[in-house]
C-alpha cells in the first residue's frame, strides 16, 4: 500500500489503482463518464486533475497511483478543461430531460451540476443530431440523439463474452450499433440488459413488452 494526498487529504491505496477509482472510493467525486467497473478508454475527457510535478492537468481513469503522489482535483485549469468537455458534450446532446427515462438518475445531469453549467446552455453551435430512436435491437431501444458514446453499453456487453454491440462510422457520425442479432442472442439481451444498466444517460432502454 502507498499513500498519497488528494486536496490535502491524505490516502492509502494500492499501487497502480486508477486514482480516478481510488479517490471516488474515498468520496472524492471527479467528473466523468466513460470509467465504468474501474475501466475506461479516456474518451469523455471530463476526469482531469492536476498531479504535482505534471507539466498539465492528466485524465484520472488512465493514471496510476503512485507513493507520494499530492493530487488536486479542483484547480482553474482542471475546471476549464472540464467545464470545456461538458460543453462539447452538450453540443451534440439533444437536452430533453422531461421525457427521458434516466431524468433525475442521469450522470450529465449530476456533472453538470457539479461544474456550475446549465445543460441548455450551449455556447458552442449545436450539431444536426439524428433523433429517429433505433428499434432493430430485438429488445432494447437505442436513442443517438442521447448518446455521449462514452462506450459502457459496448463494454459491458463484451465482459459478458457476447461483444453483441459496437462502434460504427466516423466523427460526429459514430454511434453504437449491433451486429445481427441472433435468436439466442436476443433471448440472452432480453435477460442480460448489461448495457441498459451501464449508460450513464438514458441512451438505453428495454423495450416494453407487447
Amino acid at each position: 500500500m502507498v499513500e498519497l494526498i488528494v486536496d490535502g487529504r491524505t490516502i492509502v491505496a494500492e499501487p497502480g489503482q486508477p486514482l480516478l477509482q481510488v479517490c471516488l472510493d474515498n468520496g472524492i467525486f471527479i467528473p466523468h463518464l466513460c470509467f465504468f467497473e474501474k475501466s475506461a478508454d479516456a474518451s469523455c475527457r471530463l476526469c482531469f486533475v492536476q498531479i504535482e510535478g505534471q507539466p498539465a492537468p492528466v485524465a484520472a481513469c488512465t493514471a496510476p497511483v503512485t507513493a507520494n503522489l499530492t493530487v488536486f482535483t479542483g484547480t482553474e485549469p482542471v475546471r476549464r478543461l472540464q467545464r470545456a468537455a461538458l460543453r462539447l458534450l452538450l453540443s451534440a446532446h439533444a437536452v430533453d430531460c422531461k421525457h427521458c427515462h434516466a431524468n433525475r438518475a442521469c450522470a450529465l445531469q449530476d456533472i453538470a451540476r457539479f461544474l456550475k453549467i446549465g445543460l441548455t446552455a450551449k455556447p458552442l453551435e449545436p450539431i444536426a443530431l439524428e433523433t429517429q430512436v433505433d428499434t432493430s435491437h430485438p429488445c432494447i431501444d437505442h436513442y443517438p440523439h442521447r448518446c455521449v458514446l462514452c462506450g459502457r453499453c459496448i463494454r459491458a456487453c463484451r465482459e459478458q463474452g457476447r461483444a453483441v454491440l459496437t462502434f460504427a462510422g466516423r466523427g460526429i457520425a459514430t454511434r453504437v450499433c449491433h451486429y445481427g442479432v441472433a435468436d439466442a442472442d436476443a433471448a440472452n439481451c432480453t435477460v442480460c440488459a448489461r448495457c441498459v444498466a451501464a449508460c450513464p444517460v438514458g441512451a438505453m432502454q428495454r423495450r416494453a413488452a407487447v
